[in-house]
């Protein structure tokens, strides 16, 4: 069964075990498209750098948020640090 990897899910990387919320998604040239995925806050309640992953590598585990769930009135808003790392 094809999972449907979508922004806003909750998702586990099946190789190193890393999990997160799926809050961005690159498309390159060559055909390599990836998903980042943002941790919880670490047990300080610090936030933790996210990840990216090719979608191959990711399973679904859970619901997650809703894109619109993190909408402001004023818009969507965006958080320009969260760029692909090289």
């Amino acid at each position: 069964m094809e999972q449907e990897i979508k922004l806003g899910v909750e998702a586990q990387d099946k190789i190193t075990g890393f999990k997160g919320i799926i809050t961005a998604r690159v498309q390159y040239l060559y055909g390599c498209d990836q998903c980042g995925l943002q941790p919880p806050v670490d047990k300080d309640g610090k936030r933790q750098p996210s990840e990216f992953f090719d979608e191959g590598r990711l399973e679904v585990t859970g619901r997650g948020v809703l894109p619109e769930e993190v909408q402001s009135e004023r818009g969507p808003g965006c958080e320009t640090r969260e760029y692909p790392r090289r």
